[in-house]
């Protein structure tokens, strides 16, 4: 039993790792959730203080999640239109077999979302420029994150001598 929660939270590790570039998972909410099943097996002692503490940080790294991409977009005079075609970019890059779509996709989705909504190439630009950089700002954060919580994962687990070992 120990060893499928052990592997349930490595799981739920690397999918937080994932869920910092997907938009369809909540990336540190999943790695803490992987910290709170490390929690659950024997040996391993993680204090409630800790526990509350990291998911006090994964929660609010998924409100900023929300609020630096529309900053990014605002900042640069981007509107609705654009944040969502970042995120369709984003997908479409991920999908595609294009290297560094998942860099492309979403400034490309973004200016495409701006041009629809606007006319204008170079407003259009900047405020894909902004979302884009809203994105990319959202997701580095998320990501660190994540490794941070990994980084918890392995020295808690590495404490416990248990028969894995």
């Amino acid at each position: 039993m120990e060893l499928f929660l052990i592997f349930i939270a490595l799981l739920l590790m690397l999918l937080g790792i994932l869920g910092s570039f997907l938009p369809v998972l909540p990336g540190p909410l999943t790695s803490w959730a992987g910290l709170l099943v490390l929690h659950f097996t024997d040996g391993v002692e993680l204090s409630q203080t800790f526990l509350i503490t990291t998911l006090a940080v994964a929660v609010f790294i998924f409100v900023l999640d929300y609020i630096i991409p529309v900053l990014g977009t605002k900042r640069f005079g981007g509107s609705r239109s654009g944040m969502i075609g970042t995120t369709l970019g984003l997908i479409v890059g991920l999908l595609s077999p294009i290297p560094f779509g998942i860099i492309i996709g979403p400034f490309i989705g973004a200016l495409i979302g701006e041009m629809l909504h606007r006319n204008d190439m170079k407003k259009a630009t900047k405020a894909a420029f902004g979302s884009f950089l809203g994105f990319i700002a959202s997701s580095f954060l998320k990501f660190i994150v994540a490794i941070i919580f990994l980084g918890f994962f392995i020295i808690k687990l590495s404490e416990h001598s248990g028969p894995w070992f």
